[in-house]
C-alpha cells in the first residue's frame, strides 16, 4: 500500500472530487466545490514528499525532475483511479489528485442534450469540448467515445496525457496511447495517427499551434476528431485557434476550421440548488454554412446570434442553458447570474423570480 492511499480512500469515501497535497497545509479535499481539510495538522516538507513520491515510478521521477511538472494516472487498490497533477512550487513538491469515474458514464447518465448523440454519430470533422479546469471535459469526451464504442464497428484511437477512462473494446477497436509512455508528445502521436487507420481520434488537449493544425488536418482527411481546449466559450475557442497561428497562416486556418468544424461544446459545472452536487451547463455551437462564413470572414462576434436562432438544430448559448436550468429549479438564481455571460440581460430574467438579487436596496 502506498503512503498516500489512506487519503485517497478518504477522498472517495467522502464523495469528493479532488485531493490537494503540499507542505505547509493540511491535506485538503474538494467537496461540492469547496476545499475542506482532512485534518488539523499541516503537512511538513518531509511528510508531503513521502506521500507524493509513494506513487511515482522511476520514469515519472525522472520526468518530474526534468520538466518540473507532470500528469499521471494513479490506481488505488484496483478500485479507484485518479488523475494526478504534480508540480513544483514555493515550499516544494505539491500535487492535486482528481477522481476519475470507476466506469465510463453514458451520455444519458450525464444528462447530456440530445445533440450530443448526433455529434458522436458524425463520420468526420472536429468536435471540441472546452471549459475551465475540472469542468468535466474528460468525462464528457469519455461518454462520447463510449457511445461510439457501443454502436460502431470502427477504430477509435485516443491520445491522452494521462489515460483516464479505460475503454474495453465492444463494437469498436479502441487503441489508447499515453504521452510519455507510448509517444513522446501529442505532435508525434498525431503525425503517426493516420498510419494507424483510425476512424475516430480523441486528443485529450490541444495545447499549441502545432497540435491544433495536426488535428484540423486529420479532421479534413475524413477522421472524426474529438479534443479539448481550456477555453470558456465557442467564440473564445475559435479566436484562440486562429490567434495562436502565425499571421501568414491565419486565413488558411480559418478556412480549414470553417470546413471541418462539427461542433463546440463549452462546458461549466454549476452547484445545484440544493447544494448537494453540481450540474453541467453547456453552450453548444454546431458547424453550418452560416457559421463557416462567419469564421472565414473573422466575424466571430456574430456567432452568439447564430446560436440563439439555431435552437431547433440543438444550439444554445450559455445564458440560455443557465436560464433553462434555473427555470427547472436545478440551479439557484444566484449561481445562474454569477455564471451568466451577459449579466445585464440575465439580471432582467433573474429579476422576475428574485428581484432582491438585482434591485438596489431602498
Amino acid at each position: 500500500m502506498a503512503a498516500i492511499d489512506p487519503f485517497l480512500e478518504e477522498l472517495v469515501k467522502r464523495g469528493g472530487t479532488n485531493l490537494h497535497i503540499g507542505a505547509g497545509q493540511p491535506p485538503l479535499v474538494r467537496l461540492r466545490g469547496e476545499l475542506v481539510p482532512l485534518r488539523d495538522k499541516v503537512l511538513d516538507a518531509k511528510e508531503s514528499t513521502e506521500l507524493l513520491e509513494s506513487v511515482l515510478s522511476p520514469p515519472h521521477r525522472a520526468r518530474l525532475n526534468a520538466e518540473l511538472d507532470i500528469e499521471l494516472a494513479v490506481t488505488h487498490l484496483d478500485s479507484a483511479r485518479f488523475r494526478a497533477s504534480y508540480f513544483q512550487r514555493h515550499g516544494g513538491l505539491a500535487a492535486v489528485f482528481r477522481v476519475v469515474p470507476a466506469r465510463v458514464p453514458s451520455l444519458a447518465e450525464l444528462g447530456c442534450p440530445e445533440v450530443f448523440w448526433r455529434l458522436a454519430d458524425r463520420r468526420a470533422g472536429l468536435v471540441l469540448v472546452t471549459g475551465p479546469a475540472a469542468s468535466g471535459k474528460s468525462t464528457t469526451l469519455g461518454a462520447l467515445i463510449d457511445h461510439i464504442n457501443k454502436t460502431r464497428a470502427c477504430h477509435v484511437l485516443t491520445i491522452e496525457d494521462p489515460i483516464e477512462l479505460v475503454h474495453d473494446p465492444l463494437r469498436a477497436q479502441v487503441t489508447q496511447r499515453e504521452i510519455g509512455m507510448h509517444a513522446p508528445s501529442f505532435a508525434v502521436a498525431l503525425r503517426s495517427a493516420m498510419r494507424e487507420n483510425p476512424d475516430v481520434v480523441l486528443v485529450s488537449e490541444l495545447r499549441n499551434a502545432e497540435t491544433i493544425k495536426l488535428a484540423l488536418q486529420l479532421a479534413s482527411f475524413g477522421v472524426l476528431v474529438f479534443a479539448t481546449m481550456p477555453t470558456n466559450g465557442a467564440v473564445t475557442t475559435i479566436e484562440r485557434i486562429v490567434s495562436c497561428m502565425p499571421d501568414a497562416e491565419q486565413a488558411s486556418v480559418r478556412g480549414t476550421l470553417a470546413e471541418s468544424l462539427v461542433g463546440i461544446v463549452a462546458q461549466q459545472l454549476v452547484r445545484t440548488a440544493d447544494g448537494k452536487g453540481r450540474v453541467a451547463v453547456h453552450e453548444i455551437l454546431l458547424g453550418s454554412p452560416a457559421v463557416g462564413a462567419l469564421i472565414r470572414e473573422g466575424k466571430t462576434l456574430q456567432i452568439p446570434g447564430v446560436m440563439q436562432t439555431g435552437a431547433a438544430q440543438g444550439m444554445q448559448t450559455l445564458d440560455t442553458a443557465l436560464e433553462r436550468l434555473m427555470g427547472a429549479g436545478r440551479i439557484s438564481p444566484e449561481n445562474a447570474l454569477e455564471r451568466a455571460v451577459d449579466k445585464e440581460a440575465f439580471a432582467k430574467v433573474v429579476g422576475r423570480v428574485r428581484p432582491d438579487l438585482v434591485d438596489p436596496p431602498s
